[in-house]
C-alpha cells in the first residue's frame, strides 16, 4: 500500500495536528464543526447544510462500509474537508459499492487522518466555534496561517445561493390533489421523499423566489427546507416568507427554514458557541410530553425569550440538553416549524410524525375551503 501524504490541520487559534491526508490532495478551509453520528456519514458529507464546513466525525471508524449512490442527500458532497481518527481503506458492504475515498476525490474533496479526534473534539467544545484548514500540499504553518485568513466567518455568511437549484423542478404525481411548493434553501433529498411518499405533488422552487411565484403555483402548502450559513444574512428570503405567511396555506419549516420563519415574525436568530449535529439529540415535545430522539446539524438558532415573549408565538419542542428552542407554530394558523430534521437522514425516525402533521393540516385546510 503506498504511504499515505502527511497533512496539517491548523485552528484559527493556532493549534496544529499532524496526520495523514485522505482523498484528494489539496489545501480545504471553513468553519470547523464535529457530528457525533455513529453511522450515515454519506448522508452527513452530502447534505448541502455543512456546506463550506470542515467536518470531524466523532465515530473512531470512517469509511468502512463504503458508499452507494442511494444514500446522498444531495448532488455531490458538501463538506469542505474532513477529518477523522481512522479512515478505512478498505470497506464490506453488499451491492455497487465505493470507497469513501474514492468518493472524496471523484469531488475533489480531501482531508485528514491519524490525530487525535477526541482532544480535537474536546478543545473545540470548550473554544467554540471557529475557521480551520487542512493542508497536504503546504507544510509551513505561516503560509497556512495565511491562506486561512481570506477564509469568511460564518456569523453574516448568506450560502444558500450556493447549494439552491437553479431551475424548479417536480417530484411525485402531478395528479395528486395536494400540491406542495418546497423553497429550497439547501434542501436534502429525503425531505422531498418524505412529501411524495404521502402522496404529495412536490414543486421545488430556488431559494430566492418570490411570493408571486410561488402563489401562482396555487400550493396547498409550503415548506421551507434546510440549508447552510447565516439565516439573518437572507432579508430577502426572510420577507418572502413574512408575506407568505399572511396567506391561509400551510406551511412547515425546517432547520434554516425554521429560523428563517422565525426572523419573518420579528424574533432574532444567534450564532451557538458549537451547535448540535448527530442523530442522537433529545427533543421534548412540549403539547404530548413525549421525547425524541432527532437528527440534527445547525450552528445558528432561534431566540427562545423573544419566542416565549411574542403573543403570536407558541413554542411546541425544546431541546433537553441546552434548553433550547427546538420547534414552534403560530397561533391561529398552520404554519410550524423545528430545529432539528425530522427526515432522519440518517437518524432515527422518531419525528417522522411531523410530515403527517403538515399534511393533515393541508387536508384540513383544503375542506375548509369547500
Amino acid at each position: 500500500m503506498t504511504e499515505k501524504k502527511k497533512a496539517i490541520l491548523l485552528l484559527e487559534d493556532g493549534t496544529t495536528f499532524e496526520g495523514k491526508a485522505i482523498g484528494k490532495e489539496g489545501t480545504y478551509s471553513g468553519e470547523i464543526a464535529f457530528n457525533t453520528g455513529m453511522t450515515g456519514y454519506q448522508e452527513i458529507f452530502t447534505d448541502p447544510s455543512y456546506y463550506e464546513q470542515i467536518l470531524i466525525m466523532t465515530t473512531s471508524h470512517i469509511g468502512n462500509y463504503g458508499t452507494i449512490a442511494k444514500e446522498v442527500e444531495s448532488d455531490s458532497i458538501k463538506i469542505a474537508g474532513l477529518i477523522v481518527k481512522k479512515f478505512s481503506d478498505t470497506h464490506s458492504r453488499a451491492g455497487e459499492v465505493i470507497s469513501l475515498n474514492d468518493l472524496l476525490i471523484e469531488n475533489n474533496r480531501g482531508g485528514i487522518s491519524d490525530i487525535d479526534t477526541r482532544a480535537l473534539v474536546r478543545h473545540v467544545r470548550s473554544k467554540g466555534a471557529m475557521n480551520a484548514i487542512i493542508s497536504s500540499e503546504i507544510t509551513e504553518i505561516e503560509e497556512l496561517k495565511k491562506e486561512l485568513a481570506k477564509t469568511p466567518s460564518m456569523d453574516g455568511l448568506e450560502l444558500s445561493s450556493k447549494v439552491s437549484t437553479k431551475e424548479p423542478f417536480s417530484v411525485g404525481d402531478e395528479n395528486s390533489t395536494i400540491k406542495v411548493a418546497l423553497l429550497d434553501y439547501g434542501v436534502k433529498k429525503n425531505i422531498v421523499r418524505c412529501l411524495a411518499d404521502r402522496g404529495c405533488y412536490v414543486k421545488v422552487f430556488p431559494y430566492n423566489t418570490s411570493a408571486t411565484e410561488i402563489l401562482n403555483f396555487n400550493p396547498d402548502g409550503i415548506m421551507l427546507s434546510n440549508g447552510p450559513g447565516d439565516p439573518s444574512a437572507m432579508p430577502n428570503e426572510i420577507a418572502t416568507v413574512k408575506e407568505l405567511a399572511t396567506k391561509d396555506i400551510p406551511m412547515f419549516g425546517i432547520c434554516l427554514g425554521h429560523q428563517i420563519l422565525a426572523l419573518s415574525q420579528g424574533l432574532s436568530t444567534y450564532k451557538m458557541h458549537n451547535g448540535h449535529r448527530g442523530v442522537n439529540h433529545p427533543v421534548k415535545n412540549l403539547a404530548t410530553g413525549k421525547g425524541e430522539i432527532t437528527s440534527q446539524n445547525h450552528g445558528f438558532v432561534v431566540n427562545k425569550e423573544e419566542a416565549l415573549a411574542n403573543d403570536t408565538i407558541e413554542m411546541t419542542h425544546i431541546h433537553l440538553n441546552d434548553d433550547t428552542l427546538a420547534g414552534m407554530k403560530l397561533k391561529g394558523k398552520k404554519i410550524f416549524s423545528v430545529q432539528y430534521h425530522p427526515e432522519s437522514s440518517p437518524g432515527p425516525n422518531d419525528s417522522r410524525y411531523l410530515f403527517d402533521e403538515f399534511v393533515e393540516n393541508i387536508k384540513e385546510a383544503k375542506t375548509q375551503l369547500v
